[in-house]
């Protein structure tokens, strides 16, 4: 197998970058192209630096994202920032480009008051999503080209005015109806959930837009209601759901067939395959000046470029950036004094222990047990000893008794002795004329040998 040359693979020099360069590239993508941003979370992982810099985390159930909020800014705020408050912040999205880092920094914090409604939204989510009428495979598609489009919301709002602006901005054609509700206050929600179910019996509609403008909670609470979400759900029109601005989500969102941020944005939704069809066309005809256009691209890039390198030379950049620095090196230094700390304690335990391991109660506690031990053998040999003589004593008793006198006179001897006690144990130590004594077991008689 031949060997493959790897130079092939590897492009001209001056298009590899190094770390910092594409670090750089990322940093000014994020920060210029994102922008500001309103983030609502739970703090957490809270840390003030000496510098009056305060770093934490934002969560909620799904992800986290770290902040700083410079010191310049954090004595501005009247929110007290702490552990486990909900808030509202504004900011910008950064990069801290020796570790690659994006982060949050933080401009303004403001209380997150979710408050008795927002508990019911969360019980009611989830009551409602526990059924099912949340689930992906409930949703209906939504038409490519809907010839006719109802859209139910307040006849003199904003709202509708700026659905039908811009399609005619973008030259939709089709036909829109206005179906008139209230979209807040008493009897909203029973008007919209009426009137969903009453566009159901129209004849050529083919999608439903069901929304208003911008508004606090208590003002789109109507979308939140459990009936207007199960006419939504049981509706057999594709529904798009458009109340309120970006941040605003409501029950009517999650069932709907599909989500727009505005009732402008669902406008943009309808159209946008129409308009699809308008850019193709465009970029046909775009192609043919393509060498004219390139010029022009050229030098928009080159212009970007400047305008890259004269932000990269900001000085309200550099000095966040040596800011970060600093309470980078700053928490590095505090971690190599406890890790100092924690080497001289271990060494000191060390020392501790090897003072308890020559400290001599050891050695006599083991002497004292070691003469316990001893004594207890030497009693329980005690104790042997006496026992086993004790048993050599009574096998003695019980042989003597056994030899005794007394035992033979008790198995039908006699006991012969002569006048002063000695035993006979022969007849020729009896003389004719001697007395004898004949000692029986119940007594004695005395004899005299005639012959």
């Amino acid at each position: 197998m031949r060997k493959l040359n790897q130079d092939l693979l590897i492009p001209p020099a001056d298009e590899i970058e190094s770390v910092s360069e594409f670090t750089q590239k990322i940093k000014y993508l994020l920060e210029t192209e994102i922008g500001g941003a309103w983030v609502r979370g739970e703090v957490s992982n809270l840390r003030r630096q000496q510098s009056g810099h305060i770093y934490f985390s934002l969560k909620d159930e799904g992800s986290q994202i770290s902040a700083v909020m410079f010191r310049n800014d954090a004595v501005k705020q009247t929110v007290e920032v702490e552990d486990g408050v909900q808030v509202i912040v504004f900011g910008q999205i950064s990069v801290y480009e020796p570790r690659g880092n994006y982060q949050l920094i933080v401009r303004l914090v403001v209380m997150d008051g979710l408050g008795k409604l927002q508990r019911e939204f969360e019980r009611l989510k989830a009551q409602l999503q526990e059924e099912g009428l949340f689930d992906a495979d409930t949703k209906k598609a939504i038409p490519t080209f809907p010839k006719a489009i109802g859209i139910i919301t307040s006849p003199t709002g904003a709202a509708v005015q700026d659905f039908i602006r811009i399609l005619k901005r973008r030259e939709w054609v089709g036909h829109v109806l206005v179906l008139p509700v209230k979209v807040q206050g008493d009897e909203a929600s029973q008007e919209i959930a009426a009137m969903i179910d009453f566009a159901q019996k129209l004849s050529g509609l083919e999608l439903l837009v069901v929304g208003r403008g911008g508004g606090s909670l208590e003002d789109l609470w109507a979308f939140n209601e459990e009936e207007v979400v199960r006419a939504i759900h049981r509706s057999d029109l594709p529904v798009i759901s458009a109340v309120g601005h970006e941040i605003d989500f409501t029950l009517s969102d999650f069932v709907a067939d599909y989500r727009a941020e505005t009732p402008s944005a669902a406008a943009e939704v309808i159209s946008s395959h129409y308009l699809e069809l308008v850019d193709r066309f465009d970029t046909a005809v775009d192609n043919l000046a393509y060498w004219v256009q390139n010029g022009v691209i050229s030098r928009k890039e080159n212009l970007e470029n400047l305008k890259r390198r004269l932000w990269l030379l900001s000085p309200v950049g550099r000095i966040e950036h040596a800011q970060l620095r600093l309470d980078d090196l700053s928490s590095r230094m505090s971690s190599t004094l406890e890790s100092g700390m924690l080497t001289f304690r271990n060494h000191l335990a060390g020392l501790s222990l090897s003072i308890l391991r020559a400290d001599p109660s050891a050695k006599i506690s083991h002497c004292r047990l070691s003469t316990q031990g001893l004594a207890h053998r030497l009693e329980s040999s005690m104790s042997s000893k006496v026992l086993e003589n004790r048993n050599r004593l009574s096998r003695a008793q019980s042989l003597l008794q056994t030899l005794s006198p007394s035992s033979i006179l008790n198995r039908g001897f006699a006991l012969v002795r002569d006048d002063v006690g000695r035993p006979i144990v022969s007849k020729k130590a009896i003389q004719p004329g001697d007395k004898v004594t004949v000692q029986f077991k119940d007594g004695e008689v005395s004899l005299n040998r005639d012959s």
